[in-house]
């Protein structure tokens, strides 16, 4: 367990997911998940103060969840359409070209396991930037080929032509063992940094399909001490944090 003054994985990924926002200017940030939630905080209390937070239902608000808006459902997929809106979703299953699946597992016709369905998804990924949140990296998250696309990856974007890739931008993914993003020639993903304590093997076994790795990979960076006072008293002075990525 790390010491008090230490900085646990959670609280890196936490920063990892901040910086999914940084530069979006005034764009609405909608997290999906803990960690992600908190890091849209984060970021706007720190680098980004512009983002827009929702609750998810038909208020916009400020990051100690107190109202500041409305947002009713109309405008906020007005919004969506118009690409003013960032999304950290989760993933059942994402592949080496970003295709996910939120839907099932196993055949479409006889699903071993039926899931959230597709949501928003396709809509999502189509019109405004999409990132992705996997608290546990694993060979049965990250695969060669998704059972259902869900999500729209870089590979089928490509190939739907220029009406679905025009706007069409995963700027990263975050997992618990590290970052990544799909700044390679085939848009294939990449490892982006590895979050301390991490090694390149532990992410190779953990990844169920070949992926791009340069040759100087590096870490997560640190959260500055303004950033961990924030975190730990305002943001999550419970620790919840720690319950979805242990230490």
């Amino acid at each position: 367990m790390s010491t008090s003054t230490s900085t646990t994985r959670a609280e890196y990924c936490v920063i990892a997911c901040a910086e999914a926002w940084r530069d979006d200017g005034e764009v609405l940030a909608s997290p999906m998940g803990l960690v992600p939630s908190i890091g849209a905080r984060l970021a706007r209390r720190t680098f980004s103060p512009d983002l827009l937070l929702t609750d998810g239902e038909a208020t916009l608000v400020r990051d100690d969840g107190t109202a500041e808006g409305w947002l009713p459902y109309r405008k906020h997929l007005t919004t969506v359409t118009g690409g003013r809106r960032h999304v950290m979703m989760g993933a059942s299953q994402i592949d080496r070209h970003g295709n996910q699946n939120i839907s099932c597992i196993g055949d479409w016709a006889r699903p071993s396991r039926q899931l959230l369905g597709v949501r928003g998804a396709p809509v999502n990924t189509l019109n405004n930037p999409v990132s992705y949140w996997i608290p546990r990296h694993s060979t049965r998250v990250f695969v060669e080929r998704v059972d259902m696309v869900s999500g729209v990856g870089y590979d089928r974007a490509a190939a739907a032509g220029p009406s679905a890739s025009r706007f069409h931008r995963i700027p990263r993914v975050v997992s618990n063992l590290g970052v990544f993003d799909f700044a390679t020639p085939d848009r294939s993903m990449r490892l982006a940094s590895l979050h301390p304590g991490v090694t390149v093997e532990e992410v190779r076994a953990a990844t169920g399909f070949v992926l791009t790795v340069p040759a100087d990979v590096p870490y997560t960076r640190e959260p500055t001490a303004a950033e961990l006072r924030l975190i730990r008293e305002e943001l999550d002075p419970a620790g919840a944090r720690d319950r979805e990525v242990p230490a």
